[in-house]
Protein backbone atom coordinates (compact mmCIF):
# COMPACT_ATOMS: atom_id res chain seq x y z
CA UNK A 1 0.00 0.00 0.00
CA UNK A 2 0.88 3.34 -1.03
CA UNK A 3 1.51 5.38 1.95
CA UNK A 4 1.00 9.42 2.44
CA UNK A 5 3.67 11.92 1.67
CA UNK A 6 1.77 15.77 2.14
CA UNK A 7 4.61 17.93 1.49
CA UNK A 8 4.54 21.67 3.10
CA UNK A 9 5.50 24.59 0.85
CA UNK A 10 5.54 28.37 1.61
CA UNK A 11 3.45 30.62 -0.24
CA UNK A 12 5.88 33.23 -2.28
CA UNK A 13 3.54 35.20 -4.33
CA UNK A 14 -0.37 35.97 -4.63
CA UNK A 15 -1.24 35.48 -8.21
CA UNK A 16 -5.10 35.87 -8.94
CA UNK A 17 -7.99 35.26 -6.90
CA UNK A 18 -10.54 33.05 -8.46
CA UNK A 19 -14.05 34.25 -8.04
CA UNK A 20 -16.00 31.06 -8.51
CA UNK A 21 -17.99 30.37 -5.18
CA UNK A 22 -18.04 31.50 -1.81
CA UNK A 23 -14.73 30.52 -0.71
CA UNK A 24 -13.08 32.58 -3.13
CA UNK A 25 -9.57 30.32 -3.44
CA UNK A 26 -6.35 32.14 -5.38
CA UNK A 27 -3.85 30.71 -7.53
CA UNK A 28 -0.58 31.24 -5.88
CA UNK A 29 3.43 30.64 -6.50
CA UNK A 30 5.18 28.60 -3.44
CA UNK A 31 8.88 28.06 -2.92
CA UNK A 32 8.95 25.34 -5.09
CA UNK A 33 8.52 27.28 -8.02
CA UNK A 34 5.26 25.57 -8.63
CA UNK A 35 1.89 27.21 -8.68
CA UNK A 36 -1.36 26.21 -6.45
CA UNK A 37 -4.71 26.25 -6.16
CA UNK A 38 -5.00 28.16 -2.59
CA UNK A 39 -7.89 27.33 -0.40
CA UNK A 40 -7.45 29.65 2.91
CA UNK A 41 -8.35 28.67 6.12
CA UNK A 42 -10.65 32.33 6.76
CA UNK A 43 -12.96 31.50 3.90
CA UNK A 44 -16.55 31.24 4.88
CA UNK A 45 -16.44 27.31 6.05
CA UNK A 46 -13.23 27.48 7.14
CA UNK A 47 -10.81 25.21 8.28
CA UNK A 48 -13.54 22.50 7.86
CA UNK A 49 -13.91 22.70 4.33
CA UNK A 50 -9.62 21.94 4.07
CA UNK A 51 -10.55 18.81 6.31
CA UNK A 52 -13.11 17.74 3.48
CA UNK A 53 -11.20 18.70 0.30
CA UNK A 54 -8.21 16.73 2.20
CA UNK A 55 -10.14 13.53 3.14
CA UNK A 56 -11.67 13.30 -0.33
CA UNK A 57 -9.10 14.03 -2.11
CA UNK A 58 -6.82 11.48 -0.61
CA UNK A 59 -9.64 9.03 -0.83
CA UNK A 60 -10.10 9.80 -4.49
CA UNK A 61 -6.65 8.78 -5.36
CA UNK A 62 -6.28 5.44 -3.14
CA UNK A 63 -9.00 4.39 -5.13
CA UNK A 64 -7.39 5.17 -8.42
CA UNK A 65 -9.15 8.35 -9.46
CA UNK A 66 -6.94 11.87 -10.72
CA UNK A 67 -6.13 14.38 -8.36
CA UNK A 68 -3.91 16.86 -8.33
CA UNK A 69 -1.58 16.80 -5.71
CA UNK A 70 -2.28 18.38 -2.39
CA UNK A 71 0.22 20.21 -0.31
CA UNK A 72 -0.36 21.99 2.78
CA UNK A 73 0.59 25.66 2.12
CA UNK A 74 1.93 28.30 4.78
CA UNK A 75 0.74 31.87 4.50
CA UNK A 76 2.79 34.64 5.85
CA UNK A 77 0.62 38.23 7.55
CA UNK A 78 2.94 40.48 4.79
CA UNK A 79 0.98 39.23 1.21
CA UNK A 80 -2.19 41.30 2.78
CA UNK A 81 -0.04 44.40 3.19
CA UNK A 82 0.50 44.49 -0.73
CA UNK A 83 -3.81 43.83 -1.36
CA UNK A 84 -5.60 46.64 -2.51
CA UNK A 85 -9.14 44.80 -2.12
CA UNK A 86 -10.21 45.01 1.24
CA UNK A 87 -12.23 41.71 0.84
CA UNK A 88 -9.16 39.80 0.27
CA UNK A 89 -7.20 41.39 3.00
CA UNK A 90 -9.21 40.23 5.57
CA UNK A 91 -9.21 37.04 3.94
CA UNK A 92 -5.51 37.07 4.04
CA UNK A 93 -5.26 37.99 7.69
CA UNK A 94 -7.44 35.49 8.77
CA UNK A 95 -5.57 32.47 6.90
CA UNK A 96 -2.16 33.18 8.39
CA UNK A 97 -0.87 29.82 8.59
CA UNK A 98 -1.54 26.45 7.52
CA UNK A 99 -3.91 25.95 4.50
CA UNK A 100 -4.43 23.52 2.04
CA UNK A 101 -3.21 23.93 -1.99
CA UNK A 102 -3.63 21.88 -4.75
CA UNK A 103 -1.63 21.57 -7.91
CA UNK A 104 -2.58 23.86 -10.50
CA UNK A 105 -3.79 22.62 -13.81
CA UNK A 106 -2.37 24.49 -16.50
CA UNK A 107 -4.67 24.45 -19.38
CA UNK A 108 -7.31 22.37 -17.64
CA UNK A 109 -10.76 22.19 -19.19
CA UNK A 110 -14.08 22.42 -16.90
CA UNK A 111 -16.42 19.47 -17.34
CA UNK A 112 -19.03 20.49 -19.56
CA UNK A 113 -22.20 17.71 -18.51
CA UNK A 114 -23.53 18.11 -22.04
CA UNK A 115 -20.95 17.39 -23.81
CA UNK A 116 -18.16 15.95 -22.07
CA UNK A 117 -17.79 12.22 -21.34
CA UNK A 118 -16.43 9.93 -18.14
CA UNK A 119 -15.73 6.43 -19.01
CA UNK A 120 -18.31 4.07 -16.97
CA UNK A 121 -16.15 2.86 -14.18
CA UNK A 122 -14.24 6.49 -13.34
CA UNK A 123 -17.62 7.72 -13.21
CA UNK A 124 -18.64 5.36 -10.52
CA UNK A 125 -16.23 5.77 -8.70
CA UNK A 126 -16.87 9.05 -8.26
CA UNK A 127 -20.37 9.15 -7.91
CA UNK A 128 -20.13 6.08 -5.27
CA UNK A 129 -17.35 7.72 -3.06
CA UNK A 130 -19.15 10.80 -3.20
CA UNK A 131 -22.01 9.54 -1.89
CA UNK A 132 -19.47 7.55 1.22
CA UNK A 133 -18.06 11.28 2.00
CA UNK A 134 -21.56 13.02 1.63
CA UNK A 135 -20.48 15.76 -0.57
CA UNK A 136 -23.00 17.55 -1.70
CA UNK A 137 -21.52 19.76 -4.79
CA UNK A 138 -20.87 17.74 -7.46
CA UNK A 139 -24.04 19.01 -9.71
CA UNK A 140 -24.53 20.03 -13.04
CA UNK A 141 -24.33 23.62 -11.77
CA UNK A 142 -20.96 23.34 -10.33
CA UNK A 143 -19.50 19.49 -11.01
CA UNK A 144 -16.04 20.69 -9.54
CA UNK A 145 -14.04 18.23 -12.59
CA UNK A 146 -11.75 19.13 -14.84
CA UNK A 147 -10.75 17.67 -17.82
CA UNK A 148 -6.61 17.65 -18.14
CA UNK A 149 -4.19 15.98 -21.12
CA UNK A 150 -7.79 13.75 -22.39
CA UNK A 151 -8.48 12.96 -18.38
CA UNK A 152 -10.82 13.31 -15.74
CA UNK A 153 -9.53 14.80 -12.55
CA UNK A 154 -11.49 15.51 -9.73
CA UNK A 155 -11.22 18.82 -7.64
CA UNK A 156 -13.26 20.09 -4.87
CA UNK A 157 -14.40 17.83 -1.86
CA UNK A 158 -14.93 21.23 0.32
CA UNK A 159 -18.95 20.43 0.50
CA UNK A 160 -18.23 17.03 2.08
CA UNK A 161 -18.75 15.45 5.33
CA UNK A 162 -21.44 18.22 6.17
CA UNK A 163 -21.56 16.30 9.63
CA UNK A 164 -19.36 18.16 11.31
CA UNK A 165 -20.95 21.72 11.22
CA UNK A 166 -22.79 20.40 14.11
CA UNK A 167 -20.48 18.08 16.30
CA UNK A 168 -23.16 17.94 18.48
CA UNK A 169 -25.60 15.62 16.32
CA UNK A 170 -22.52 14.02 13.86
CA UNK A 171 -23.29 10.53 15.57
CA UNK A 172 -27.09 10.81 13.95
CA UNK A 173 -25.55 11.07 10.36
CA UNK A 174 -23.96 7.47 10.56
CA UNK A 175 -26.43 5.72 9.81
CA UNK A 176 -27.85 7.65 6.66
CA UNK A 177 -28.18 7.89 3.24
CA UNK A 178 -27.66 10.42 0.96
CA UNK A 179 -30.46 11.49 -1.37
CA UNK A 180 -29.08 14.54 -2.56
CA UNK A 181 -27.29 11.71 -5.03
CA UNK A 182 -29.78 12.14 -7.16
CA UNK A 183 -27.88 15.64 -8.56
CA UNK A 184 -24.55 14.28 -9.35
CA UNK A 185 -23.63 15.33 -12.32
CA UNK A 186 -21.83 11.42 -13.32
CA UNK A 187 -24.87 9.44 -12.52
CA UNK A 188 -26.23 9.07 -15.77
CA UNK A 189 -22.74 8.27 -16.69
CA UNK A 190 -22.09 5.79 -13.88
CA UNK A 191 -23.53 2.62 -15.24
CA UNK A 192 -21.72 0.47 -13.44
CA UNK A 193 -21.70 1.00 -10.05
CA UNK A 194 -21.59 -2.18 -8.38
CA UNK A 195 -18.21 -3.05 -9.81
CA UNK A 196 -17.05 0.60 -8.53
CA UNK A 197 -18.18 -0.47 -4.81
CA UNK A 198 -15.65 -3.61 -5.07
CA UNK A 199 -12.72 -1.35 -6.24
CA UNK A 200 -13.28 0.93 -3.39
CA UNK A 201 -13.44 -1.64 -1.07
CA UNK A 202 -10.43 -3.08 -2.15
CA UNK A 203 -8.23 0.15 -1.47
CA UNK A 204 -10.57 2.17 1.18
CA UNK A 205 -9.35 0.05 4.15
CA UNK A 206 -9.48 0.74 7.63
CA UNK A 207 -5.46 1.42 7.52
CA UNK A 208 -5.83 4.14 4.60
CA UNK A 209 -8.51 5.92 6.54
CA UNK A 210 -6.88 5.80 9.83
CA UNK A 211 -3.56 7.02 7.57
CA UNK A 212 -5.19 9.81 5.47
CA UNK A 213 -6.91 10.99 9.06
CA UNK A 214 -3.59 10.91 11.12
CA UNK A 215 -1.91 13.36 8.22
CA UNK A 216 -4.87 16.13 9.45
CA UNK A 217 -3.11 19.06 10.81
CA UNK A 218 -3.72 19.20 14.67
CA UNK A 219 -4.78 23.21 13.76
CA UNK A 220 -7.12 22.16 12.10
CA UNK A 221 -9.15 20.32 14.21
CA UNK A 222 -8.83 22.58 16.98
CA UNK A 223 -11.81 25.65 17.69
CA UNK A 224 -13.30 26.62 20.60
CA UNK A 225 -16.53 26.28 19.14
CA UNK A 226 -16.69 22.98 18.43
CA UNK A 227 -17.94 20.23 21.63
CA UNK A 228 -15.02 17.57 20.77
CA UNK A 229 -11.56 17.81 20.42
CA UNK A 230 -8.90 16.80 18.37
CA UNK A 231 -8.62 13.41 18.83
CA UNK A 232 -12.19 12.68 19.41
CA UNK A 233 -12.84 14.36 15.80
CA UNK A 234 -10.06 12.15 14.01
CA UNK A 235 -11.73 9.18 15.60
CA UNK A 236 -15.68 10.74 14.36
CA UNK A 237 -14.31 11.14 10.71
CA UNK A 238 -12.88 7.36 11.17
CA UNK A 239 -15.76 5.85 12.12
CA UNK A 240 -18.05 7.87 10.10
CA UNK A 241 -16.00 6.46 6.72
CA UNK A 242 -15.99 3.01 8.07
CA UNK A 243 -19.98 3.04 8.62
CA UNK A 244 -20.58 4.42 5.59
CA UNK A 245 -18.38 1.80 3.75
CA UNK A 246 -20.57 -0.96 5.78
CA UNK A 247 -23.52 0.43 3.67
CA UNK A 248 -22.45 1.11 0.82
CA UNK A 249 -24.39 -1.68 -0.99
CA UNK A 250 -27.68 0.55 0.30
CA UNK A 251 -26.32 3.55 -0.91
CA UNK A 252 -25.14 1.65 -4.32
CA UNK A 253 -28.98 0.62 -4.85
CA UNK A 254 -30.26 4.27 -3.65
CA UNK A 255 -27.80 5.70 -6.53
CA UNK A 256 -29.13 3.58 -8.97
CA UNK A 257 -33.01 3.70 -7.78
CA UNK A 258 -32.38 7.40 -8.46
CA UNK A 259 -31.37 7.12 -11.92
Amino acid sequence: MNTIDIRTVDVVQYLQPLREGGSMPAIVKADDDFLYVLKFRGSGQGKKSLISEFIGGELARAIGLKVPELVFMNLEDSFRQTEPDEEIQDLLKFSVGLNLGLHFLSGAITFDPLISKADPMTASKVVVLDSLISNIDRTAKNANLLYWHNELWVIDNGASFYFHHNWDTWESHLTRTFPFIKDHVLLQQATTLPDAAIEIQKFITLEKVTEIVSKIPEDWLTSESDSLGADAKRAAYIQFITAKLLMIDVLVKEAEDAK
